[in-house]
Formats: structure tokens, C-alpha cells, sequence
């Protein structure tokens, strides 16, 4: 029997498999709703009660206004459930600014590198004295201090600052953590300066070389220590969905990073398939479940309502992983594969929607009736924005691995636009609104300039649109020139060129959000601005009144 039959009919058994167990579940009562657990965010008597750190007081109390419905408690928060929170928000907060700081200077010095890497494929004589200057060096330099230097860091600084808060414990170990972040920003600078003088293991992804790469499995193995430590010494008893998807990204990451980047293992055509096995998965099994679940605890966190339906979003983590593992295929479609390999990768892709269907009704139904909330607090702006793009990049990724779409999009401007949909579009828009939420609980310091919050928003938004649009656009009209044997193939270089351009002006809005951003937690950190009344944490045990009065 054909391969490809044998994949399809496999994917087929499987689900039919799922349909049982999801029977068998529901005459369990297994997916009987738990409103328990998804109110494990909120201290007793919080839920009604809207927050975002990233306003001033005025801002708090007309977002509380707008947030409130009829039939909620006028009584204040359990103060002991508070007490709790901020003991976690402190045992963390010195790794978790470590960690923002190292993410936001890999963010500015990444994303120029990135801006200079796009204005060189229409200016290609611009920078060309130096080795390091190429395009192919500036663009790896700019793909690993984005990558593993941004959203990583940042990544690492919401699981140590989230899993605490919602396991309602103190972070134990906090120093082996700060020492492995110590480790992975060491591996991160030594692979860029690597890069630069020509030292590359190839890979697209995993450029950096193998003895640097040890660093960053080290650091990771180091976290992992204190963050499982912390999950066995909870005191919640029901699991809130975040723990599930932070937690499992971290195991994810670090056993995706150590196979792929094992010395003298992958040679030939399964260094190709290895190569986007991790390629794909990274952003799959690393970067979005971090995203979601930030999401799923931001966004209830911040209108005050427990999440719609806590088993929507349970069946959503468990399909993530369950299908995820093999969609990297579709990428070598057409190359010297097995055909089943490929044909698998593109009935995984397909099944993605059930998850990624999954978090939009939870979502949706979530924010039913609250869609205007979103004028009024900037953080739940970029979670809705984030969420919104998460739902498009995936639907658009899995028609993407369809042979036919494929065929004119790959090798072509198209994938990169994907690309940034989903890394930047939907992670990074993400982690801007949880570091926006974060930071005040950990400095004990509100945001400055409040104004400079939507500035850094639009500019993001703005510019990540003209982005995709632009390259989506060259992209496709590239990939039909190169696929018509009657136009030569100069022709499908030259039309992308105005499209190329547009992509500069969007990565350049991008690179002046990335800037006000950066000037606005240099403001934060440095004490500029006017002093308001802050949550939490580097504050004296004195303030501990003060946070509970005024911090959540």
C-alpha cells in the first residue's frame, strides 16, 4: 500500500481513537467543567475586580468601571490569598528583571541588525567592507539575538515570574536560575560574535556552533531544577492551564535544542529533516505555549473573569502537543524525503486547527460583551492583538503546507512574512503585554509615561502590518514569476523590490517601538518620572500593607 495512504489512514485510526476517548471522558465525567480551577488566578472575592499595572490610578478606575457587571461582590480580596501572591512576586524578582533586561538589549541590538539585513536586499552595496557586514552573517546575528535573545529571555522571565504566583508558593532556587540565565546570555553573546567571524554549524535555527550551544543547555538544566521544585512544593491544588503549557515548553525546549544540536549525529538529508524538526517545533513547542499561556492567565486576569470554558483550553494543550511534533515536514516538501514524511507533516499541519480553533472560541467567548475593554487598558490591547495574530498565523501555516500553496509560496518572501506573523506578530506583541504588566509588580514602580505604552503599541502594530502585507504580497508574485518558464529569473528578483522596500518601512517602525520601549524600562528602572503606588516587589518588608491595599 502507497505511503502516503498508509500516513493518512493512520492520522485517520488516531482520530478515531480521540473520538472514542472522548466519549469514554465524557461518560466519566472527566470534562466536566471546573470553574475551580479556572478561577485558581484570583484570590477569594477578586473576581470582578479588573487589573492592569500598566495604568496610573486614574486609568485603573475607569477600566474597573467600564469591567463592571451586574451582580458583583463589592467585597475586598481575601487578604491572606494576597499575601501569598506577593510573597511569590518577591522570591522572584531578581531573576525576573535579569531576565527582562538581558531580553529588551538582544531585542534593540537584534532588531537593527534585522533593519540592516532587510535595507541590504534592496541596497545591496550598502556595508560591504567588512565580512561580518553580508547579508547572510547581519541576518544570522539578527535571527539569534531575536530568537534566543529576546523572546527566550523573555520567555524565562514569565515562567519565574508567573509559575510562583499561580502555584502560590515561593520560587525555590532562585539563585541556580539567575545562574542559568547567566549561562544562556553568555551562549548567546559568544554565538553572535561566532557568526560574525564566520563560525556557523549551518543550520537555519541553530546556527550557533556546538560548544557554544552546551552553554545553553546547561542554563536551561539549571532552570528546570528550581521551576519543578517549585510545581512539587505548590499550595493550590488544582493546576491552573498555564502551569501545564509553561512548564511543558521549558521540558520541550531543552530536549528539542539537546537532540538537534548533538555533534556528528545528523549528516545528509536527516540533518535537513532534523533541522526542521527543531525549526518548526521551536516556534510550535517553544514560543507558543508560552504565548497561550500568557493569554489564558493575562487576559481573564485583566477583565476580572475566570476563562469561559477551562476544558476548551485543557483539549487545546493536550492536541498542541499531540500534533505538533511533525508539522516542520511540510518544509522539505519536494526535496529528497520519503513522501511519507512529507504527506504526515502536511496532515499534522491540517490538524493544528483543532487547537488553535480551540483557544480562539475560549477567547472569544471569554471576551464576549468585553471587546471595548481594550480602549481602556493597554495590556489587554497587545493580549487581544497577540491572540488575534495567533489564529491567523497558524490558519495561514497550515493552508501553507498544502502542496499547492506551497509550490508558488516556498523559497519565496511569502514564508518570511509567515514567519514574523507568528514570532513577532503573535509572540512578541504577547510578551510586550506581560512584561507590561509584570515590571510594576517587580519594581515596585508604576510605568512613567503611560502614554509612551500605546505610542510603542501602535508603532508595533503598524509596522508589523506593512510588514506582512508587503512581503506577503512580493512574496506570492515572486514565487509565480520564478514558477513561469517564459520569465527569466532576474525578473522574479526585480519585482520584489518595491515590496522589499515596504518591508524597510515596517521593520523600521518596528525598530522605533523596540526604542521607545527600551528608553521607557531604562526611564522605569532608573527611577524617572513622577512615584505613584505600586505593587510589590524590591520593596522593603515595611511596604507590605501598602502592597496589599493597592496591589492584586
Amino acid at each position: 500500500m502507497d505511503s502516503a495512504i498508509l500516513s493518512l489512514l493512520g492520522a485517520f485510526l488516531l482520530s478515531i481513537m480521540g473520538l472514542f476517548v472522548f466519549i469514554w471522558s465524557m461518560r466519566k465525567g472527566l470534562l466536566v467543567e471546573n470553574p475551580r480551577a479556572a478561577s485558581v488566578i484570583f484570590a477569594r472575592g477578586e473576581i470582578g475586580q479588573a487589573d492592569d499595572p500598566a495604568l496610573h490610578e486614574a486609568g485603573r478606575a475607569h477600566l474597573q468601571s467600564a469591567a463592571a457587571e451586574p451582580g458583583d461582590a463589592a467585597h475586598a480580596a481575601d487578604p491572606r490569598e494576597l499575601e501569598q501572591r506577593i510573597e511569590a512576586d518577591r522570591s522572584s524578582a531578581f531573576p525576573v528583571f535579569m531576565f527582562i533586561a538581558f531580553a529588551i538589549l538582544w531585542l534593540v541590538l537584534g532588531s537593527v541588525a534585522g533593519l540592516t539585513a532587510s535595507l541590504k536586499l534592496h541596497m545591496p552595496d550598502w556595508l560591504v567592507g567588512e565580512a561580518w557586514q553580508t547579508f547572510g552573517r547581519v541576518r544570522t546575528m539578527h535571527l539569534t539575538a531575536v530568537l534566543y535573545g529576546w523572546i527566550t529571555n523573555a520567555a524565562l522571565g514569565l515562567i519565574v515570574w508567573l509559575l510562583p504566583r499561580l502555584l502560590r508558593t515561593r520560587l525555590i532556587g532562585a539563585p541556580w536560575v539567575m545562574l542559568g540565565g547567566a549561562f544562556i546570555n553568555i551562549a548567546i553573546a559568544s554565538a553572535i560574535g561566532a557568526i560574525g567571524a564566520g563560525w556557523s554549524d549551518g543550520m537555519e535555527y541553530l546556527e550557533m556552533p556546538w560548544q557554544i550551544g552546551l552553554f545553553i543547555v546547561v542554563g536551561f538544566v539549571c532552570i528546570i531544577g528550581p521551576v519543578l521544585y517549585t510545581l512539587v512544593n505548590r499550595k493550590v491544588e488544582s493546576l491552573y492551564v498555564s502551569v501545564w503549557y509553561l512548564v511543558a515548553a521549558l521540558l520541550w525546549i531543552t530536549l528539542l535544542f539537546l537532540v538537534a544540536k548533538l555533534p556528528g549525529v545528523h549528516t545528509g538529508v536527516q540533518q535537513a529533516t532534523t533541522n526542521w524538526w527543531y525549526g518548526h517545533n521551536v516556534l510550535g513547542l517553544w514560543f507558543t505555549p508560552i504565548s497561550v499561556g500568557a493569554i489564558y492567565y493575562f487576559l481573564p486576569k485583566i477583565i476580572g473573569r475566570p476563562v469561559r470554558s477551562y476544558n476548551l483550553s485543557i483539549l487545546g494543550f493536550w492536541t498542541l502537543a499531540f500534533f505538533y511534533g511533525q508539522v516542520g515536514g511540510h518544509h522539505l516538501i519536494g526535496g529528497p524525503i520519503p513522501g511519507w514524511l512529507s504527506t504526515l507533516s502536511i496532515v499534522q499541519s491540517m490538524m493544528m486547527i483543532i487547537p488553535v480553533a480551540a483557544f480562539t472560541i475560549n477567547m472569544a467567548g471569554t471576551m464576549q460583551g468585553r471587546m471595548h475593554l481594550a480602549l481602556h487598558s493597554p495590556t489587554l490591547r497587545f493580549m487581544m492583538f497577540g491572540g488575534l495574530m495567533y489564529m491567523l498565523s497558524s490558519v495561514q501555516g497550515s493552508l501553507e503546507a498544502l502542496r499547492s500553496v506551497n509550490q508558488v509560496a516556498h523559497f519565496t518572501h511569502f514564508t518570511v512574512a509567515h514567519a514574523h506573523l507568528g514570532a513577532y506578530a503573535f509572540v512578541t506583541m504577547v510578551l510586550f503585554g506581560a512584561i507590561y504588566f509584570m515590571l510594576p509588580r517587580v519594581l515596585h514602580w508604576e510605568w512613567p509615561y503611560p502614554r509612551l505604552i500605546s505610542l510603542q503599541f501602535w508603532l508595533a502594530a503598524v509596522g508589523i502590518l506593512i510588514y506582512f502585507v508587503g512581503l506577503s504580497i512580493g512574496g506570492w508574485l515572486q514565487g509565480l514569476a520564478m514558477l513561469d518558464a517564459s520569465r527569466p529569473f532576474m525578473e522574479s528578483v526585480t519585482l520584489t523590490i518595491p515590496y522589499l522596500q515596504w518591508r524597510s518601512v515596517g521593520g523600521a517602525l518596528m525598530v522605533a517601538s523596540h526604542l521607545v520601549f527600551a528608553g521607557h524600562f531604562l526611564a522605569m528602572a532608573l527611577r524617572f518620572g513622577p512615584q505613584r503606588t505600586g505593587a510589590a516587589l524590591f520593596a522593603p518588608q515595611s511596604s507590605q500593607a501598602l502592597e496589599i491595599a493597592h496591589g492584586k
